[in-house]
Parts: structure tokens; sequence; C-alpha cells
């Protein structure tokens, strides 16, 4: 670890030695370019020929507009001068005081991220009464988490319960999720700042708790894994317990069942997986231990035994007893039976016999207070058991990996139901009992199902298994789309929080947009390729290969009438297409032009031509507001940003709000215009670590966003 900080701590220094030399080049051109100009206007000695200055001057970048002759204050982060700053430059080469500024021709703000500056021109309308120093009011809006879409379940386990209440509960990214499906109404606790790893419901049926992963804050500080014990009714967090006891995760809960649920047991993700007791409400640990150098995917109390634990994972299941703030474990013997590579999952009988699936596809049972197979069912089923529950009335279910089956085993373990989950929502992850005959299962690739044995299965819960980058909002419905690197392209229903219909395409996916008819929508990959899909029907329009660069954006032209479309790729360029016809089905697509450069340039679609004027763009009013950097929006930027930390940003319809996603799981809305610096943002969490999209409804009554690795989609409304 010594050596692992001071490398870290050698990297900062070389980065902040590297940001000083930018900032010092900047302000050596700044000065030679400003001794040019006086020269040049001859307020300095005549001489013939090129002079120094101008030599030197060949060596640096193309001249930018000079930021009327204020020599940046701030680096990395920081924002130089405004229009509105008065000149009061003495008569030896500068501008004298009572000489009006020439703010129409030459004004614009500088901000400067990782040393280097980038320039924003102010519109001329506000040359001359904008400051930096005009402050912005909060938004007339605050944004209120109305449904989360997706589920955790492709590496997570026992984390789906039914509540007395009628509602689900479940997690997703940095939200726990409590479902009513009768009502289809939704309520969330947000207290966690990373990812929730792992779930347990007290016996009282009302007290939860959840872990989450170790992350780093907005200012580069660790935030630590640790537990929280919550209400299910207020939402309230009532305790905190394990900041800095626990390493990387907390990944495995459960509480004690027999002595009042006075004891909390978790796993964390350290190499040995160390397993600790909490007198959760003291927020005191009264035992820990050194669990496995292997990976331990399940933890829990003995129902009716309440020193008595159980611990499985790879190539192990162990016995654990609590006495006196010291455990002590009794391995699991096979004997005569196969040894599993991993035990997977594990379930407790009425009579207090231990039940465990395997990744062979076997049932064991272990007889009360023994660590010795007492009966066993063989192939149970084909490939490994995830899901192990015991019904109210001593039954017992199981959910299978490879073979997508769940199956219903009688007390004596004899086969007496089974029906099989659709292939396309995947494995059975989790199962859990419902009212009546009905079953909630999770599932590998992020849904929740809902049925039973004897009517099938059907989706109550979609989400998507990889990150996930791109959203696009339909132009005059209700409807959005998603698609990310699962390969799954979904156009859901705001109205039933579900698909309407869902594709698999052949290439990871990056970007999406809609044409503004809503007929057609367009997706662009991560391999250059780009399809365009009928909204209806889903059927594939047409498909092009461009390059072999993600495309980052595709867009369509605003307007109804619109003949074009724009794709920007990560190799920065930009390829303007045409297309003709009023179906479409119809419609054709032919390359009209390639423009390479920076994508904040603007360009002439007609032409393919960079615009080099600041004059013929800065007074445009845009159809949209998707660019991070710019005079509207600098403000969105938080001071020593260093350029990546906003990946998206969407101006509202009635162009009032102003949205940000960034890099620390929050998303900001601002007012709009927000052009000051560090503008007054409300700030909503959920998503973890990388917020990757957002974007509004038509109506602006709602938001989107989408979250990197976390898979998630939050909705927010507008309140």
């Amino acid at each position: 670890m010594e050596v692992d900080d001071r490398i870290s701590y050698l990297e900062q220094r070389l980065q902040l030695q590297e940001d000083e030399i930018q900032v010092l080049k900047a302000a050596l051109a700044d000065v030679l370019r400003r001794l040019s100009t006086c020269e040049e206007n001859g307020l300095s000695l005549q001489r013939k020929g090129p002079t120094k200055v101008c030599q030197l001057l060949k060596g640096l970048p193309s001249k930018p507009i000079l930021s009327n002759g204020i020599i940046p204050q701030k680096r990395s982060g920081g924002y130089s001068t405004s229009p509105s700053s008065p000149k009061r430059e003495p008569a030896h080469g500068w501008l004298p005081p009572h000489k009006p500024c020439s703010y129409a021709e030459d004004g614009y703000v500088k901000m400067f991220l990782r040393g280097r500056p980038v320039p924003m021109h102010v519109p001329h309308a506000l040359v001359a009464t904008y400051s930096l120093d005009t402050k912005l009011e909060l938004p007339p809006k605050k944004l209120k988490l109305d449904w989360v879409y997706g589920y955790r379940g492709r590496d997570c386990r026992a984390n789906l319960f039914l509540l007395p209440t009628g509602e689900i509960v479940y997690f997703v990214a940095a939200v726990a999720v409590l479902y009513s499906v009768e009502e289809q109404r939704q309520r969330h606790y947000l207290g966690h700042n990373d990812d929730i790893k792992c779930l347990a419901v007290h016996p009282d049926m009302v007290t939860m708790a959840t872990g989450q992963v170790a992350g780093t804050s907005k200012d580069g500080k660790p935030l630590l894994p640790h537990v929280r014990i919550w209400d299910s009714v207020s939402l309230n967090t009532l305790h905190v317990l394990g900041l800095g006891a626990f390493d990387r995760a907390v990944s495995c809960l459960g509480f004690s069942k027999s002595n009042g649920g006075g004891l909390l047991c978790a796993v964390d993700d350290s190499n040995e997986h160390v397993l600790s007791v909490w007198d959760w409400q003291k927020e005191q640990k009264i035992a820990d231990v050194k669990c496995s150098n292997e990976s331990v995917l399940a933890a829990t109390f003995h129902p009716t035994e309440p020193a008595l634990l159980v611990t499985c994972g790879k190539s192990h299941i162990y016995f654990w007893t609590l006495d006196k703030g010291s455990l002590s474990k009794r391995q699991g013997i096979f004997e005569k039976h196969e040894k599993p590579k991993y035990v997977l999952c594990v379930a407790f009988t009425e009579n207090g016999d231990v039940v465990t699936g395997d990744s062979g596809g076997n049932l064991y049972i272990w007889g009360k207070g023994g660590n010795r197979i007492s009966q066993a069912v063989p192939g149970a089923h084909e490939g490994g058991i995830f899901g192990l529950c015991v019904l109210h009335n001593g039954t017992i279910v199981s959910g299978g990996g490879k073979d997508h089956r769940i199956v219903l085993w009688g007390r004596d373990y004899q086969k007496l139901q089974e029906n099989k989950v659709p292939e396309s929502f995947g494995p059975v992850r989790t199962i859990t009992e419902g009212k009546g005959d009905t079953l909630f299962v999770g599932t590998t690739r992020n849904s929740v199902l809902q049925g039973s044995l004897a009517t099938g299965f059907s989706l109550l819960v979609q989400g998507h298994t990889e990150e996930l980058w791109g959203l696009a909002t339909h132009p005059s419905l209700d409807q959005f789309l998603t698609c990310g690197q699962d390969r799954q392209v979904h156009l859901w229903s705001v109205a039933t929080h579900r698909p309407l219909w869902s594709k698999a395409i052949e290439d990871a996916a990056r970007s999406a947009g809609f044409h503004p008819s809503g007929l057609v929508l367009a997706v662009g990959t991560v391999t250059g390729r780009w399809l365009v899909l009928d909204t209806e029907t889903r059927d594939l329009v047409t498909i092009h290969t461009d390059g072999s660069e993600p495309i980052s954006v595709v867009s369509f032209s605003p307007g109804r009438r619109c003949r074009g479309a724009e794709l920007a790729g990560s190799d920065s360029a930009v390829l303007l297409l045409a297309l003709t016809g009023g179906r479409a089905v119809l419609w054709p697509y032919f390359r009209k032009g390639r423009i390479m450069g920076h994508l904040m340039s603007p360009w002439d679609p007609a032409t393919c031509r960079q615009i080099l004027s600041a004059d013929a763009v800065r007074n445009l009013e845009w159809a949209t507001t998707s660019c991070v950097l710019g005079f509207w929006v600098f403000g969105i930027w938080p001071e020593n940003a260093d350029g990546t930390d906003i990946n998206a940003v969407c101006r509202s319809h009635n162009g009032k709000l102003l949205v940000s996603a960034d890099d620390f799981g929050k998303v900001h809305l601002f007012s709009y215009p927000c052009c000051q610096p560090r503008a007054p943002s409300y700030a909503a969490g959920g998503h973890s670590s990388h917020v990757t999209n957002v974007a509004f409804l038509p109506d602006d009554s709602l938001l989107l966003s989408t979250g990197g690795t976390d898979t998630s989609i939050l909705q927010w409304r507008l309140v």
C-alpha cells in the first residue's frame, strides 16, 4: 500500500506540473500576442522587417480572439474575464481608459480545463450588460425520483423479497426500490451514495439492511463501503454500520431470526472475505473472522439456532458457531457425494435442515445442527441451481441457471411441478413467494418476472445488462429509447414502465436519435455501424458502416420536413447524410459529406466546411443544447474540473431548465441560460459513478437519465 500511495502521489504531482506548464504556455502566448499588437499599432519602437515577437508567434497556435487584454488568473476549471470587465490600460500600448471598448467584436469568456483555454463568445445582445459577477438563481423546479427501470441480478443474489405491504423490494444502482405491483407505484430509499450489493429483511418485515460498494466522491475522497439499516415504511435511515470496517464492498447480509433479529451478519469483498457479526441497534461489532480466500455467495443465520450461521461459496460450505465474541467453523463434509465447484445458494426447511443448491445441479440436505449430508437429489437441474425458496406450506422451489427451469419439490424432495422461464429473460437468479401460488423471479439478465408454475411467467421489470449510454426521447409521445453494450434496443412506454418492443442488434450500441416525425429512429454502434429502425414495426430500414470508431452521437436535423441527419464519432469526424422520400420504408440515405475536426466547431452542412468566423455563429439560436461546452452552459462546470467530469447536458423544450449528467452519480438541474461560473443547482442522486445521458420528455414533465455500469434508467418528475 505504501508503494501504491507513493506512485499515486507522484502521478498527481506529474499531472499538476503538466497543468502548470500548460498555463505558462497559454500566458506566454497571450503576452507575445499583446506585444505583437502593440508593435503593429505603432505604440512600440518602430522596426523594419519582422520583429522578434512576430518570429516567436510563428511557432504558436493560430491566433485566438483576445479576452479584452486581461491575463487569465485561474487554471483548471477556472474562468478568466468577461466582456464587461473594465479596461484600465495605461497609454503605453493599451487602449486608454476613456476610449470605448469594442466589446461587440472581441467579447468572450475564457474557461480553463486542464490548463487549456476554452473561449466562449458572448452574443452581441449581451455584450454590453454581461458580467461574471451576476448571481444566477436556483431553478424553479426540483427533481423527484418517479420511477426506476431495472434490477440488479447479473451479479447479486437473494435480493428480491415480498413485504406485508404488498410491495416487492429489490435494488439497482444506488436505489432500493419498493414496488407495489397492484398499485403500479414505486417508493425509493436513497440513502446510499454508490452501488448497493446486498439486501436483507428483518424478521419484523419492516426493517431493511442494504450494503454498498466503495466509491470515490466528487472531491476525490473515498466513499467507504458500509451497511445502512432503514425503515421500509418511513424510508428513514436508522443506523449506519461499518464505516472503515469493510473492504471493497459488503457482499452478503443476514439478520438473525430466533432472538428477535438483534444481530446482523455481513461478509465483505476483501481477499479474506471477512465475516462479521453486529449488534446493529448499538452499531457495535461483536465478532469477526476471515471466512475464505475464495468468493462467498451467501451468509445467513439459522432460523431456530441463534448462535449458528451458514456461509457458502466457491468450494465450500461452512457452519459457524458464535460463542462469547468469537466465531468457530465446521466445514461441510461431502463424503461420497460429488463436491461441487460452487455452493450457490442456501435455504432452511421447517424442521431446521439446511438445503443447498450447487453448480453441479445437485440439491443437498444437511441435517439440523450437523455438517454432513443427510439426503441428496443429484442432477435436480442441468447446470447450476441459483435460487431456493421454502414456501409457507413446506414445499421447496428451486431455480436453474442453464436450464431456466423452476421446479417445485415436495417435503420428501420428490418433484411435483415445473415450468420454464423464457430464455430471453435469462437464467433464474432468485425466487420469492407471493400471494397464493404467485412467485416473483429475478433473473441474471436483470429482469423481474411474475407468475406461477401453473400459468407461466411474464415480465414485470425489464433492465439492461451491460453498460448503458444510448438514450433518446420521442419527439411527441411519452416514449423513449435506450440502447447499450448488451446489444439490446428497448422502446419504452412511460405509462406502463415497460418496453413497447425490444430488438437485439449485432453490435453494441452507443447512441440513438428519433426523426422529428417519430416514424424512424437511428442507432449508432461502437463499431462505426449505424442503423435505422421503424418505430412501429421495429423493422430495419437501413444499415451502413462509416469508419470503425464508436458513433457517440446520432441526430436528425430539426423540423418535421427535415432532410438530413448527422453522425458524430469519437474519431472527431461528423458524417452528414441526406434522405429523401415520404415514408419510413422508402427513405434512402446517402452520404452528403464528411467533416473532420473539433466537434464543438460550427460547420456549414451545405458545403461541409468549418465556419471560422465567430461572428457568424455567436448569435445563432440552436434547436437543442446538448454540447457540454459553450457560453450558454459553461456554468455547469465545477471548480477544478478536468473536462471529462460531465458526460451529457440537455436543455428543456421550454428553454427554462438545463440538466447535466456527471461522473459522480449525480443529475444536476440548473436554470437556463447557465452562463455564470459555478451556477447553483439542485443535485439528485440514485445512480452510481458515471451518469451517461439525460433527456426531457416532449412536455418537460419528466426527465430520463441513464447510468453507465449500473445499467439503470431513472425517471425524474419535475416538481
